[in-house]
């Protein structure tokens, strides 16, 4: 979808003058051009506004499920407590584990 004009076209069209003004079929063919841009351009400004809203919903959605600092992370694998708990007894009872 690109535009079939820009700012400085609009601005600078010159249109040729017939005996009663300007070329009529000349002024209508390029005000056609002009309405077709902004379709596009309004086309492409609905489609932009869809997918910003879509994405602030999924940045909301994905700041929900981020752990905080009071949730804990639920990375912590079976084996890693089993490792830990072991090292606390160890540390606590020290040697009256190994008789």
């Amino acid at each position: 979808m690109r535009m079939k004009l820009t700012a400085q076209q609009i601005v600078e069209k010159d249109f040729k003058k017939s005996m009663k003004g300007y070329n009529i079929d000349e002024v209508d063919t390029f005000l056609n051009i002009i309405i077709e841009d902004y379709e596009v351009f309004e086309q492409q400004l609905n489609l932009l506004k869809e997918e910003n809203e879509r994405l602030k919903q999924e940045l909301a959605e994905a700041q929900n499920r981020r752990p905080t600092a009071t949730q804990p992370i639920a990375s912590n694998t079976n084996v890693d407590i089993l490792r830990r708990l072991s090292n606390l007894e160890k540390h606590v009872f020290g040697s009256k584990l190994s008789e």
